[in-house]
């Protein structure tokens, strides 16, 4: 396994990322308030996978999205806007005998007792996904194949699928897995800690909170994670506003770094603080990280640069009110990822922080 992707020889036309799961159509809340007490909701799009590639997209790279929807008009708007951000959806395969799944969210944090989410995803098109449905070699060619652990508890079919997926191959991408643990979908969530602890060992770059590792594992802290985790050649454990820490067997971290001995060989260790950031809404943080860290990656930057366009990509999406955002452009973020730690720590991140123009605030 190998934490750098591999270059195709056509590097300049070939699919950089190949992005597979669920997306469904979001009904996002007018206020602030229980389900019940909302009087309406706006039309949007969700999807962890579906995000990445939107994210990647707009930061200008050849993303793809391979799902399943229904042949409806829920399908329809969900393919339509995740090509908008520029994203192949050419693998996309409409189902005429399983609807698009759709969902209803409250406006507070995920983590927060009172938020509320009604899923209405049970026998969707999504779910019938696996490996007679997707077969690998159906899927375009491409350095990246990312994958999440949502996918696995959608169905025997979707589990069967990851499983294939990352099965040991000749000429397989770099597989890049983000946990994503949620209990709510999981049933017998019994079943879903080893599941999803599997997955994460058959894969080479691993993203991961530390909350959720926790929950799902019984694990406290990053050094306990990586011993859990000792096969993926990257391993991301983010730690919320205590920023993140990677665990690397290639490249060199540039940062905060120490050496370990592992039982796959000599880990690289690089702690990357957290952003300070005026935040608008929490929904999407997580994948617009994955998404700023894979395109870091592509681009070979170094491992503590990886984290900070993580960091950055994730402060687009939390200073806005929806899922998705325009990245920032590529020169700005270059820019602030290589600012010096001093520098770095007095970032102070708001609403409209991303624009050329705009002046980026110290503490």
């Amino acid at each position: 396994m190998s934490g750098t992707p591999a270059r195709t020889a056509d590097a300049a036309t070939a699919t950089e990322v190949v992005c597979l799961g669920e997306s469904m159509v979001t009904f996002l809340p007018s206020q602030p308030g229980r389900l019940a007490d909302v009087p309406a909701f706006s039309r949007g799009i969700g999807g962890a996978e579906s995000n990445v590639a939107c994210a990647l997209a707009a930061a200008g790279h050849r993303a793809a999205w391979v799902g399943r929807v229904g042949a409806d008009g829920f399908g329809d708007h969900l393919v339509e806007a995740i090509a908008g951000y520029g994203v192949d959806t050419s693998g996309v395969r409409r189902d005429p005998s399983r609807p698009t799944g759709i969902y209803f969210r409250t406006a507070t944090d995920r983590a927060a007792d009172v938020h509320e989410v009604a899923y209405y995803r049970a026998g969707s098109a999504a779910s019938a996904m696996s490996p007679r449905t997707v077969p690998h070699a159906s899927l375009p060619t491409a350095r990246v194949l990312h994958l999440s652990g949502i996918t696995a508890a959608l169905s025997a079919d979707c589990l069967a699928l990851l499983h294939d997926l990352t099965a040991p191959r000749p000429g397989r991408p770099l597989i890049s897995f983000d946990v994503n643990h949620r209990p709510g979908l999981w049933r017998g969530a019994d079943a879903s800690p080893a599941v999803l602890l599997d997955l994460a060992r058959r894969s080479d770059l691993v993203f991961v909170g530390e909350d959720e590792a926790e929950e799902a594992w019984g694990l406290t802290g990053a050094e306990a994670i990586r011993a859990a985790l000792p096969e993926p050649s990257v391993l991301v454990v983010k730690r919320g506003p205590d920023g993140a820490t990677v665990f690397s067997r290639t490249g060199t971290g540039a940062g905060t770094e120490t050496e370990t001995g592992t039982g796959e060989g000599t880990d690289v260790t690089t702690t990357v603080p957290a952003l300070h950031v005026d935040v608008v809404a929490p929904v999407g943080a997580g994948d617009a990280f994955a998404a700023g860290f894979l395109s870091a990656t592509l681009r070979d930057l170094p491992v503590r640069d990886r984290v900070r366009h993580g960091h950055l990509m994730a402060a687009a999406v939390l200073t806005v009110s929806g899922d998705l955002t325009a990245p920032p452009a590529r020169a700005h973020a270059d820019a602030l990822a290589a600012l010096d730690d001093e520098a770095w720590g007095r970032l102070r991140l708001g609403p409209g922080w991303t624009g050329d123009d705009q002046e980026v605030r110290t503490t």
